[in-house]
């Protein structure tokens, strides 16, 4: 879907008359920032980039607004003290931002703006705004602080003699809460992706990395081998897409970065030699992302194509190139937003179908949150996943729990379609990724709690066996009566019927679900 902002370049503007040499919140200097409109800062309160835009007349249409780019970036020095004031905006539907006294700087209105198309007052334009987020301590998990991250001592309590992993589910459990240290990363990993069993002894893992070796050397062997035609064919569908997009991955971090790094040609190797592996799945763009974080921490071509079999066969938030698998992801997240974000959800549904698309956070599900957050905070955010500790869709979690800290703006402006996925692209990077697992964590534990369960989300957890509510008092399944085709639902499901006492006061026909469930914002 393409966006209705229209970019016009902005044209040079004559500097404001500002009155005053103290800044403020909303008009004030920042190192390394360019500046548009007012006077330089040595001499009066300068506006910087960030704030250029908040001084944007009303007038703007959406297809005269100054370039996104100029307007949305984050300057340096907000980006390191992560967002210390309490809102900073872009967009805002401000005709002014004069100030009374000599405390205040003041832009004038007669600033020089690129042309624009005059709209009704009431068209205003949006304000995108960057709130420095809080989690208070009861809306967190009750054993938020019991856990530290998993250290080699630690890791090696939870091996016997034999190198077996011992009691699994709290191995798991202390992952999803501490994660795991750089240091043993290469180590933990394959247990996580399944490539070790944790039963497995030392002895055994070893002989099976001799046996896999072989395995993979098979698999490349293989793909050299093709005739002509069929290596046409292959570079057609596989290669070209795989060349193009090894020599664009991670090549900001130290494993990858340079000219003929042998990394980047062990990356190609090991997506090629996977499309030969699977071709019914082949390779999709986004691939390179997941593998490369693995081999950069396994350090080891066979180790790290196994480990990313494992990957796309047992986890589920993957690159998937077929659109039933992202169906059903966003399936679950509509329902997931239906109990714990109401009015977020209402917001989707007033949208109409575009809206229930919820285009924008489809980067989040493809690319595992991995352009969403800096990359220590991405790999948190997929050990937690993988730990698979009493779902197996942690990452839709982790998707609303974004959604709640970060999207009130979405529902206050009623933004679009487009809009929202303008707001939410422009918060990558500058997120708080552990305040979001500790969000996570919490919306998991309340889910937990519920007495019952719309049947819509009845699978949210079939995958990963015993745990999910480790009373083992399954909660009551209510039928949520969009069944196409099925007279009762497939689930076993009840609609639960209004009492005399809701009739009295009022309310007529079965009580929904959505009035049933309650969740803490």
């Amino acid at each position: 879907m393409k966006s209705s902002l229209k970019v016009a370049a902005p044209r040079p503007a004559p500097t404001p008359a500002c009155g005053s040499r103290t800044a403020t919140a909303s008009c004030r200097p920042h190192a390394g920032t360019s500046r548009s409109g007012c006077a330089p800062w040595s001499r009066f309160a300068a506006c910087s980039a960030w704030t250029w835009a908040t001084c944007a007349p009303s007038a703007f249409s959406s297809a005269t607004r100054p370039a996104p780019a100029a307007s949305w970036s984050l300057p340096a020095e907000r980006a390191s003290t992560r967002f210390s004031t309490s809102t900073t905006a872009a967009w805002t539907s401000c005709l002014t931002c004069s100030s009374s006294g000599n405390t205040a700087p003041r832009c004038s209105s007669k600033t020089s703006f690129p042309p624009v198309q005059q709209v009704a007052p009431d068209k205003t334009c949006m304000q995108f705004s960057i709130r420095r987020p809080k989690l208070p301590s009861s809306e967190t998990h009750p054993e938020e602080s019991m856990y530290k991250r998993l250290g080699v001592s630690a890791w090696l309590n939870h091996l016997n003699e034999l190198g077996q992993v011992e009691e699994e589910y709290k191995l798991r459990k202390a992952i999803f809460f501490g994660g795991i240290d750089v240091s043993i990363r290469g180590e933990v990993w394959p247990f996580l992706l399944r490539y070790y069993s944790h039963e497995s002894t030392s002895e055994e893992r070893e002989a099976l990395r001799l046996q896999k070796r072989k395995e993979y050397s098979e698999i490349q062997q293989k793909r050299l081998s093709m005739t002509p035609e069929e290596h046409r064919a292959f570079w057609r569908n596989v290669q070209f897409t795989v060349d193009k997009d090894v020599v664009r991955t991670d090549r900001n971090n130290q494993f990858f970065r340079g000219e003929d790094n042998p990394n980047v040609e062990s990356m190609r190797r090991i997506l090629l030699n996977y499309a030969v592996y699977n071709p019914a799945v082949g390779y999709s763009q986004g691939m390179s992302d997941l593998v490369a974080p693995i081999l950069a921490e396994v350090l080891d071509e066979s180790d790290t194509f196994w480990c990313f079999v494992g990957l796309m066969q047992n986890t589920i938030f993957v690159s998937s190139p077929r659109d039933e698998d992202m169906e059903k992801q966003l399936l679950y997240l509509r329902e997931l937003l239906r109990l714990t974000h109401v009015r977020f959800y209402q917001h989707l549904v007033s949208l109409g179908e575009d809206g229930l698309q919820m285009l924008f956070c489809h980067r989040w599900l493809l690319l595992c949150f991995k352009r969403e957050f800096p990359e220590a905070e991405a790999l948190r955010i997929w050990e937690a996943c993988w730990a698979h500790y009493q779902t197996d869709y942690f990452h839709l979690f982790i998707c609303v729990a974004i959604v709640a800290i970060y999207g009130d703006d979405v529902i206050e402006q009623q933004l679009a379609t487009d809009q929202m996925l303008l707001h939410f692209g422009n918060l990558a990077m500058h997120m708080n990724g552990e305040l979001v697992l500790r969000k996570a964590r919490s919306l998991l534990y309340q889910f937990r709690l519920l007495p019952r369960i719309p049947c819509s989300l009845h699978d949210l957890c079939k995958l990963c066996g015993s745990g999910m509510w480790d009373s083992g008092s399954m909660p009551a399944v209510e039928c949520t009566g969009h069944h196409p085709g099925s007279e009762s639902c497939p689930y076993g499901g009840t609609v639960e019927m209004p009492s005399p006492k809701s009739l009295r006061e009022g309310k007529k026909g079965p009580k929904t679900p959505q009035d049933g469930f309650g969740f803490r914002r």
